[in-house]
């Protein structure tokens, strides 16, 4: 390959719509005879169905954001075995940083396991961490 043989590939000319009918896009610029597209401006909006019912209202919304989960938290039992204290209910759990200060309810899962015995007052805990805490010689009130 030689510098003196390439050829390059060219670049498209922007076609230069009213320029007169020699231009081939003379009078109406492609835009073709009247309607609401021909006109300058002319469109409509992106979902815009001719004045029927529009899909995105058509269709069913999906999922709900609940007013319960912003104050809200979950602990894990793993977590739970790593606090020193006896008694765990929603304050105690604050102060060791493992719900938000503005949390107005907590509840405990069974993720990892508890080896101590532990008394959880006012906290919710699932089925499988109450069993858990039972086991390790502990107890749930509410």
């Amino acid at each position: 390959m030689r510098l003196n043989t390439l050829k390059s590939k060219g670049r498209k000319v922007a076609k230069r719509v009213g320029r007169g009918p020699g231009s081939g896009c003379g009078s109406t610029c492609g835009r073709g005879h009247k309607g609401q597209r021909s006109r300058s401006g002319g469109g409509t909006l992106v979902g815009f169905e001719g004045g029927q019912m529009p899909l995105q209202r058509r269709l069913p919304k999906f999922g709900f954001n609940s007013p319960k989960a912003r104050w809200s938290d979950e602990v894990r039992l793993s977590a739970l075995a790593k606090l020193d204290a006896k008694e765990v209910d929603l304050q105690a759990l604050k102060d060791a940083g493992l719900v938000s200060k503005r949390a107005k309810r907590a509840k405990i899962f069974l993720s990892g396991t508890i080896e101590r015995a532990v008394v959880v007052k006012g906290v919710a805990v699932c089925k499988g961490a109450r069993a858990a805490l039972e086991a390790a010689g502990g107890r749930v009130e509410d």
